[in-house]
């Protein structure tokens, strides 16, 4: 009897363990099944959103054009939520260093080539290195050229991806030129090998003696370097010393700026009148000449009254075509992400062929950084000579060295800024660009 008992209370715990083991089979069936397969690609493991916010700059129109990428990736990875928040370009990297300093940044965020080296000495922004060499990333480092990093390659480490790149070229407006009683388009002078400094400034003379502006120029130090190298002339040399005092053909492009200010030719943009800017006035039929990057092509094409076309920028070589400078923007992951491999998941398919495609097709707002897809570009029929954008990456340049320098690019635009307002001439300029970028680059290497 007591032997029989006791089998009984054994059996009996034996069915109570199998419940229990059943049970929790059962419970845990669903999460096992959640974070291994199905549409929950983003890991979660109790199939809730991951959400995340994405700031970058950018006009209405482009905004739509960054949308297109989002919408690409949350469309494969439903369990995604990406909010694009669009920030004032004026005061962009002011509010992304207060927010990385507070701890309050953005998941993923765009970051201009001249403000990507102070955000890497604050230490918040993530290494991407291990991450672009993993199975998980759309995208591998080897398939960007080398010469687009820049400064986001910092000894070895990657802390920012080209989202895309802009060389910088002209748009001109065609009814502004023959309101002119400009008899040649800019393509015919190209074609002759005579678009250069001299044609430039005869063109932009006629437009402003009927009234309107030749061309809107901009201390971007951009728009400055593509002036010194489309004379051959440098601003650095090789150690990254700035040899502007020095360089000849450099002192050349400052004094030819100076005098079309001067002349009436070029207009300074900080000068236009409030609520003006150079694309408003250039769809308007007010200007000649504006320099970008593809950028404000579809805010142009949505124009459908405006007729305009690109051309590389004016030589003052003999060579039909100079480098000029090339705009640049990487991608760039808080290190404090609270969802730090979704970000940058997101991050690496953005930038990669796949997400190019989905916001550079029909008119995009740039040109792609990886190779395989330049037809996204040849292939435009607005405006006719979408190849010069091809043209112009292939020879342009990113600058590497002024963007060193925390706070170089700001000291010297603003000593620029007093030319262009016409408050000072080419030689003081010059002498006053060459002290301060000596100083403030002895002062950097010497920390």
């Amino acid at each position: 009897m007591k032997k029989k008992w006791s089998f009984l209370k054994v059996t009996a715990l034996l069915l109570t363990l199998l419940l229990l083991i059943s049970g929790c089979n059962s419970s845990g069936g669903e999460k096992t099944s959640g974070s291994k397969g199905g549409s929950n690609s983003s890991g979660s493991s109790d199939g809730k959103k991951v959400e995340l916010t994405m700031a970058s700059w950018g006009n209405p129109a482009e905004i739509k054009v960054l949308q297109r990428g989002i919408d690409a990736y949350e469309k494969d990875n439903p369990n995604v939520k990406i909010k694009l928040i669009p920030v004032p370009g004026d005061n962009y990297e002011q509010k992304l260093m207060t927010e990385l300093s507070g701890g309050k940044a953005h998941d993923v965020f765009y970051v201009g080539a001249e403000t990507i080296a102070k955000l890497i000495e604050t230490g918040k922004i993530a290494d991407l290195t291990e991450f672009l060499d993993s199975s998980a990333s759309h995208v591998k480092a080897d398939d960007f050229a080398d010469g687009l990093w820049g400064a986001a390659r910092k000894d070895g480490k990657i802390y920012g991806v080209s989202v895309d790149n802009n060389p910088l070229l002209m748009y001109y407006n065609k009814t502004v030129l023959k309101e002119a009683g400009v008899e040649k388009t800019p393509q015919d002078y190209y074609d002759e090998g005579n678009w250069n400094w001299d044609t430039f400034a005869e063109i932009t003379g006629k437009i402003h003696a009927a009234g309107k502006r030749g061309f809107v120029a901009d201390k971007w130090s951009a728009h400055l370097f593509s002036w010194v190298w489309s004379n051959g002339g440098q601003l650095y040399d090789d150690e990254g010393n700035y040899i502007l005092a020095e360089n000849e053909k450099a002192k050349e492009a400052f004094e030819y700026i100076d005098k079309m200010i001067k002349g009436g030719n070029f207009t300074f943009a900080g000068s236009l009148p409030k609520g003006q800017g150079a694309d408003a006035m250039f769809m308007s039929n007010q200007v000649g000449f504006v320099a970008a990057g593809r950028w404000l092509t579809p805010m142009f094409s949505e124009n459908k009254s405006l007729e305009f076309d690109y051309i590389p920028w004016p030589t003052n070589t003999g060579n039909k075509m100079e480098p000029a400078a090339i705009a640049i923007a990487f991608m760039s992951v808080a290190k404090d992400s609270k969802n730090l491999e979704e970000a940058m998941k997101f991050m690496s398919f953005y930038v990669s062929a796949e997400g190019q495609k989905a916001r550079l097709a029909d008119n995009g707002n740039a040109v792609p950084s990886v190779s395989g897809v330049d037809e996204l570009i040849t292939g435009d029929a607005i405006p006719e000579h979408a190849s010069y954008l091809i043209d112009a990456r292939e020879i342009g340049i990113v600058d590497d060295k002024q963007v060193l320098v925390p706070g170089l690019d700001k000291e010297l635009a603003d000593i620029m800024d007093l030319m262009l307002l016409g408050k000072q001439d080419a030689d003081k300029t010059i002498d006053a660009m060459s002290k301060k970028a000596k100083e403030m680059i002895e002062d950097y290497k010497n920390k």
